[in-house]
């Protein structure tokens, strides 16, 4: 599917999501944006765009890697056919941000990320899931592909409710795992206060680049 294929319904509603960085609950998007009739629903879903969860009630929708790429697609594209005018204004201002994105090498998973209490973590056992789930998901939104590097940085600007001594626990627990690799920048020099703040301390070294092969 590409852009081309989404109407002006189906189009805001991945924007929605993107903004958010989390899952919705279906019945919220009245408010964030357009109502998705069923319909688009299960063509977004069939597309391979967005995750329906009818576990819970209400059903959450939340983008996948490639919603997140369509939706990086949609940023500085042509608005969709029979849009309003209130939707081409949006489409005016998305170009806008596609200029900045091109100018800083800027992708929307650096700038979108889930409110600060949208995904607090649960005690136990089923906390130190989560957190190492959302450490993969967030990695899984900045990578350009698996295996690259991510910063740090970046990665901790994406999950913001996680406390800092959690989300460092966290990532030396994935250390472990054969897919992850926790690797420190070889040009220290490079590195600005941010990305030395960010390092996490693991094997006896400061470790400012996150790697997941799968």
């Amino acid at each position: 599917m590409t852009t081309e294929d989404l109407n002006g319904t189906e189009a805001a509603v991945l924007l929605v999501l993107m903004a958010e960085a989390s899952p919705v609950k279906n019945s919220a998007l009245r408010t964030l944006g357009p109502e998705l009739p069923k319909s688009s629903r299960d063509k977004l879903t069939n597309a391979g765009l967005i995750e329906v969860n009818t576990s819970v009630r209400p059903m959450t929708l939340e983008l996948t890697d490639k919603g997140w790429r369509v939706c990086g697609e949609l940023i500085g594209g042509e608005p969709p056919a029979r849009s309003t005018g209130a939707g081409k204004a949006l489409f005016t201002v998305l170009a806008g941000v596609r200029r900045w994105f091109d100018r800083t090498d800027t992708r929307p998973a650096d700038v979108f990320f889930p409110r600060a209490n949208s995904a607090a973590p649960t005690d136990g056992i089923d906390a130190t899931v989560d957190i190492e789930a959302a450490i993969r998901a967030a990695y899984a939104r900045l990578a350009r592909e698996p295996g690259s590097t991510v910063r740090l940085s970046r990665l901790r600007s994406q999950l913001p409710e996680i406390p800092r001594t959690e989300l460092d626990d966290a990532l030396a627990r994935l250390r472990r795992c054969e897919d992850v690799s926790l690797i420190p920048e070889e040009n220290q020099k490079t590195l600005t206060e941010e990305e030395r703040a960010a390092a996490v301390f693991v094997g006896n070294q400061h470790n400012h680049l996150l790697s997941i092969e799968s």
